[in-house]
């Protein structure tokens, strides 16, 4: 676990990255309320204008491009677009899950995951005067799934940052062929119908002039080789069962239900492709005495009728341990005390941090004896046991609305 001190570090760290990225609706020129098809439309436009076999020793354009392929990756996610949508940048950042980063992946990484969607390989034909697209657009076998894990946190691992290491079974490389799926070496060869292109091209004649299509060999599905002799351990696959050991960088902040994600920690795709992602969700620990409100939280502060009028010192229970409060005379019950920057901190910002509530209750005897019933019908129709209400003071309501707002 992390000390109190490297957690905020930590976090101004991914404060830090994330601040200088765009929206990524913004990016792809569309807006929150956008269709799958709208958002795949959109990534495919920007796409085609800044590929850089139109723009040649551009480096603008081939980040533009890049940039575009991070925001589709995580827009065209159902889960990871509810994600982003609740806590933006701050969901997939450095540390936070390990999210995609375009800016990290080369071309043939983008174009092996997302040409997909150009339908009959539309970048080997707009752009295949390059060389580019003969190489960059093999295939590296099929992706792996994602995985997801729960992960429990208590409050004080919310309000600091921890860092847990889990056992994840899936699918890994396989250890006797390194992934290829092939016995040996001698037992893969280049695919004669593509040449180990991985596509197969073809020239057409219209009225426009000559087009060409590339589309995707059909035997060898796009991985330019052909296994002769499968691994016996793998059965060809390039991929076995087993375990692997995962450190996670659980942020300060995170709440119930929130999602975190690690780019390439899921199962291992077949033959060398690369894997899914390993969805983390957050599981929040009751604690024994204080609730969680947003970022504050809150505690029940059960005192005496006689603590009541005379005052007290007394202590309550924090996230961190526990802090001493003085409760003045004449406290009525239901009057909030406020322990400023005693709650959780925002995961979307370093500076924001809540508060700890804590709702004065005063005990009402359910038994007396007879001595303290006769003392206290002495007292009954003393003056200064008539209840006073101040008109000034706030209603339940707006207690309420002042306490969260």
């Amino acid at each position: 676990m992390k000390t109190a001190g490297s957690s905020w570090q930590y976090t101004i760290n991914i404060m830090a990255s994330t601040m200088t990225k765009r929206d990524y609706y913004e990016i792809l020129g569309v807006n929150k309320n956008s269709t799958a098809d709208e958002i795949k439309k959109a990534y495919r436009k920007v796409a085609m204008q800044f590929h850089p076999d139109r723009n040649p020793g551009d480096h603008t354009a081939e980040e533009k491009f890049k940039e575009a392929a991070e925001a589709y990756e995580i827009l065209s996610d159902a889960d990871k677009r509810a994600q982003y949508d609740r806590f933006g940048h701050n969901a997939f950042g450095p540390g936070r899950g390990g999210g995609f980063s375009g800016h990290g992946m080369n071309m043939d990484d983008i174009f092996s995951q997302f040409g997909d969607i150009f339908g009959d390989d539309m970048f080997g034909s707009f752009f295949s005067g390059s060389g580019r697209s003969g190489s960059s657009r093999r295939s590296r076998g099929t992706r792996g799934t994602n995985l997801r894990v729960k992960i429990k946190v208590n409050y004080e691992e919310i309000a600091k940052g921890t860092t847990k290491t889990i056992k994840v079974k899936k699918y890994v490389y396989c250890p006797t062929c390194g992934g290829s799926g092939a016995k040996d070496k001698n037992s893969s060869q280049t695919c004669r119908t593509c040449g180990g292109n991985g596509q197969v091209r073809r020239v057409q004649n219209t009225f426009l002039g000559q087009m060409q299509t590339v589309t995707t060999c059909p035997d060898c599905n796009g991985e330019g080789s052909v296994i002769t002799n499968k691994c016996t351990a793998c059965k060809g696959e390039g991929r076995v069962y087993g375990e692997e050991m995962v450190t996670l960088e659980i942020p300060a902040g995170v709440q119930d239900g929130m999602q975190l994600s690690m780019s390439g920690k899921g199962n291992m795709g077949e033959r060398g492709g690369g894997a899914g992602d390993l969805v983390i969700l957050i599981e929040e620990e009751a604690h024994p005495y204080l609730h969680r409100e947003g970022l504050n939280v809150a505690f029940d502060l059960y005192i005496s009728f006689t603590d009541a009028v005379f005052g007290t010192q007394t202590e309550v229970p924090t996230i961190d341990g526990r802090a001493k409060i003085k409760i003045p005379a004449g406290t009525q019950s239901g009057k909030i005390f406020r322990l400023k920057g005693k709650g959780f901190p925002s995961i979307n910002s370093i500076y924001e941090k809540g508060d700890q509530l804590i709702q004065v209750n005063v005990w009402t005897p359910q038994t007396v004896s007879d001595a303290e019933k006769i003392a206290l019908e002495n007292l009954q129709d003393s003056e200064n046991f008539k209840p006073k209400p101040d008109k000034n003071d706030k209603t339940f309501w707006e207690k309420i609305r002042e306490t969260f707002s």
